[in-house]
């Protein structure tokens, strides 16, 4: 859809503020792709962010970034950029005069204060956009991610013109939690770029990745994303064990980083996997697609635990987009997406022989992945292309 042939003609200039490390953080997709399709909607998106040892070249000139330079030491960078916001947000609402300002649940909710003082001059509305909540919240720290988390809430509910939350299930948790009017509180879903996300485009690039990997005649079971223990990777590589025997053209690989990846290694080491289980380094978010495209299926492992339960998975739609079928735990944040559709093969628990009758299933029906997949795609391209969510989110934003 054209901007020209949009119902909203009204223009506004979102002011995001976020802790995201442009040049450091796998996630930050999500957040520069909505700003994007703003930008693209004709609004004039703005995003304060951080960036670390490197230089952020900004790609999409109509989203205007503002990248603070801090190195990054957990905790200490957070302090130090809510330090920076209050002394610099609301000189820059003075400037820049935007009509919204979009915070996220972390510390840097105290910066809101004195620029909440001067947006009520500039007649600037603010609010609390949450991605996520909590998750793996062990020791210090993860006090301190549930501490912010219900401060920042707590804060939007009284000061806050608006609260927006990723899925209607949070939505409706988050809101009995803290006794919040479903009213007043919007929702936008992730999302997905159909046209990046395309399986027509990649496919004489998926043959040569798959032979320069040395995958060609392989059966990939496929993961991209964050290594942390909760995500049942640990759990597909002994699945993986499981297989070789029976199936020993079955290859498990893992793109990305994370806290887990030693480990990770470590176990691929002992339990002699290699060649059997690969891990590779991430790449650029615009090189996923061709490696998505290589696989046979792809896997989201997340356990039924309350932080993983009412979340909108971006590899999931990612995986979709590109008609791949999907192993998935059987949790609400899946079946939101899929339903009942042959797209996906779910798993009752995180357990290795749950997973290696899954992987299983899929080998042995996969003359019909291809056929499958396709409604994977049609799911995306109905509810989860970033057009959509944008327009949901911007209707939200219009409608406070």
């Amino acid at each position: 859809m054209t901007v020209q042939k949009r119902k909203n003609s009204q223009k506004i200039s979102p002011l995001w503020v976020s802790f995201t490390i442009l040049d450091v953080f796998l996630h930050k997709t999500a957040l520069l792709d909505i700003l994007r399709k703003f930008a693209e909607f004709g609004h004039k998106p703005c995003l304060i962010a951080v960036r670390s040892r490197n230089a952020y070249r900004n790609e999409d000139p109509p989203v205007r970034i503002i990248s603070v330079p801090l190195r990054y030491v957990p905790l200490v960078s957070r302090v130090m950029f809510t330090i920076m916001l209050v002394l610099f947000l609301p000189l820059f609402i003075v400037v820049s005069r935007p009509d919204f300002i979009i915070f996220e649940p972390e510390i840097h909710i105290l910066a809101c204060f004195p620029g909440l003082f001067v947006s009520k001059f500039r007649k600037v509305k603010a609010v609390l956009d949450i991605r996520t909540v909590p998750v793996e919240t062990v020791g210090f720290r993860g006090f301190l991610q549930k501490f912010w988390f219900s401060v920042s809430i707590l804060v939007a509910k009284k000061l806050f013109d608006g609260i927006t939350i990723i899925t209607p299930s949070m939505k409706k948790k988050i809101c009995n939690d803290f006794d919040l009017n479903p009213d007043n509180v919007g929702v936008w879903t992730s999302g997905v770029s159909d046209s990046l996300f395309n399986p027509k485009n990649s496919i004489p690039e998926n043959a040569e990745l798959k032979r320069r990997l040395g995958l060609t005649g392989k059966f990939v079971v496929f993961y991209h994303g964050v290594f942390t223990p909760t995500r049942g990777l640990t759990e597909t590589i002994d699945a993986i064990k499981i297989l070789i025997p029976k199936y020993p053209d079955i290859v498990f690989f893992l793109l990305g980083a994370g806290p887990s990846a030693s480990t990770l290694s470590a176990l691929i080491q002992k339990e002699g996997l290699q060649g059997k289980v690969i891990i590779a380094n991430p790449v650029d978010h615009s090189e996923v697609p061709k490696f998505i495209g290589m696989c046979d299926v792809g896997i989201v492992p997340l356990p039924d635990h309350p932080y993983w339960r009412f979340q909108s998975p971006l590899k999931l739609l990612e995986y979709l987009a590109m008609e791949k079928v999907v192993i998935l735990t059987d949790i609400p944040a899946h079946r939101a997406v899929i339903g009942e559709a042959k797209c996906g093969v779910y798993i009752s628990s995180v357990n290795q022989m749950e997973i290696a009758k899954a992987i299983e299933c899929a080998y042995l029906n996969k003359d019909s992945l291809k056929e499958w997949g396709k409604i994977g795609r049609e799911i995306v391209k109905r509810e989860y292309t970033w057009e959509k969510v944008a327009e949901n989110l911007e209707n939200y934003l219009l409608s406070i």
